[in-house]
């Protein structure tokens, strides 16, 4: 049988669990760790000078049954887990799990919302108050939220977009009466502590998801409702005019990596200082050809035109994300040197 750990801190049976998976297993742990983290576990570890049979069952069991919990809560969230564990091992060793889970792993709410379709989601909050909404959208992925802010009336989309970026903490009493509304059709998962929901980049990361026309009315809308916060807002996103913030190396990356279609008909209606910036960092051949092509081109539709620099955005934005290009943002911070 098993002998009790009760008296063993968590660091301690970390040391045995490592120990006791072997020399292989623990460097593959130690590449998820802190430099803190290492340091104390080793330490730890080197404190350990035998480990008996019955602790090593014991701390195996324990970790075993903590990784079931969590999968058990990814597939279908805390009630369902808890409902499991308490056929598995009892109810009152199912609620030290999940209490461990939820105060150690801080599983979010609406963990629910974020395996459904955004569709889906739209269905259920789109007719409740526009905070209700925002406190949804706040806690989603951001492609998610900016799918359903697209398609909320647009008359809703800077209101809830607002409501997103001067959102602070919410109690755990609001988030579950929230959660409440949609546990008919869903499961739901909630917090016990104040948990930092919106806010600037909140909004941000909405707005990148949704498409340009949306992105503009939200923004024009904002603009006239709170400018210092649509100023605030723009500084922290890059929209197709911001190309020419851009250093020339970017610039030239960007050419090469989008569409030539797409960046004709993008600079078929842009502005003279995007067109200047973007053609000085051509060849001359292919400036020539672009503006011949541009001038027979003929009338083109706005959709079509909001679409392509749509596209040539989430470029930048990934060849931002890999490190390729950088974007200078506002603040001294981003300065580069």
């Amino acid at each position: 049988m098993a002998r009790s750990t009760v008296d063993l801190s968590g660091k301690q049976k970390a040391a045995i669990l490592l120990i006791t998976l072997g020399p292989e297993v623990s460097a593959n742990v130690y590449k998820h760790l802190s430099e803190e983290e290492i340091e104390k576990l080793t330490l730890e570890i080197s404190a350990v000078k035998k480990v008996e049979t019955s602790y090593k069952e014991s701390i195996i069991e324990q970790f075993y049954q903590l990784v079931m919990a969590q999968d058990f809560i990814s597939q279908g969230g805390i009630g369902y887990a808890k409902t499991v564990l308490e056929k598995a091992i009892g109810k009152e060793e199912a609620t030290r799990l999940i209490t461990r889970l939820t105060s150690t792993l801080q599983v979010r709410p609406f963990d629910f919302a974020r395996k459904a379709e955004p569709s889906q989601v739209l269905n259920f909050i789109q007719n409740e108050h526009p905070q209700t909404i925002a406190l949804v959208l706040s806690y989603l992925d951001a492609e998610q939220s900016g799918q359903i802010l697209s398609s909320l009336p647009h008359e809703m989309q800077a209101d809830i977009a607002k409501r997103i970026a001067l959102m602070e903490s919410t109690s755990p009493e609001m988030i579950n009466e929230v959660e409440t509304i949609l546990e008919r059709k869903l499961s739901s998962t909630l917090t016990h502590d104040y948990t930092q929901t919106g806010g600037i980049e909140a909004v941000v990361d909405v707005l990148n998801g949704v498409d340009r026309s949306t992105e503009k009315t939200i923004l024009e809308a904002l603009e006239i409702q709170d400018p210092a916060l649509a100023e605030e807002i723009k500084k922290r996103m890059f929209v197709f005019e911001d190309i020419v913030t851009l250093d020339s190396r970017a610039i030239q990356r960007i050419v090469r990596e989008v569409d030539n279609d797409d960046l004709m008909l993008s600079l078929k209606v842009a502005s003279e200082e995007v067109k200047d910036i973007v053609f000085s960092n051509m060849s001359r051949r292919m400036v020539e050809t672009f503006k011949e092509e541009m001038d027979v081109s003929g009338p083109v539709r706005l959709r079509d035109v909001e679409e392509a620099q749509t596209r040539i955005v989430t470029i930048i934005r990934q060849l931002e994300d890999s490190g390729e290009i950088v974007i200078a943002r506002g603040g001294g911070d981003d300065i580069i040197v």
